[in-house]
């Protein structure tokens, strides 16, 4: 029997109302709480949060001047049309690509990385 389950994983943004917007559409999810600072994304039994901070200063990856802090896999039936998919919500592409045959390195749009798996 696990001591405890995830409940929610926080993202850090400057707009936490268009992040929430993007994970909801990417995951099929469901937006519970809008509000300048703080949105959150129901998808199953977990929250994805979206926390504005001012001044934020998006991850580098992957150079280490600003780790990536938190890095979603995320599992896709087919990788090109995730990818379109991501892209059209607001993702960009990633230049460094190191398995590109079995998954995708994206950005959403505060940008954080993120992988599609197949």
């Amino acid at each position: 029997m696990p001591v405890a389950s995830i409940a929610a994983i926080n993202l850090e943004c400057p707009d936490p109302i268009s992040l929430a917007r993007f994970w909801a559409h990417m995951l099929s999810g469901e937006i519970t709480v809008e509000t300048p600072g703080f949105c959150a994304v129901k998808v199953g039994t977990l929250h994805l949060g979206a926390v504005g901070v001012e001044d934020y200063q998006p991850p580098t990856w992957p150079s280490n001047d600003r780790s990536q802090q938190i890095h979603l896999d995320l599992t896709v039936d087919d990788l090109d049309t995730a990818e379109h998919e991501a892209v059209r919500l607001g993702a960009t592409k990633e230049h460094h690509q190191p398995s590109p045959e079995r998954s995708r390195v994206l950005r959403d749009p505060a940008g954080h990385p993120f992988c599609l798996r197949a």
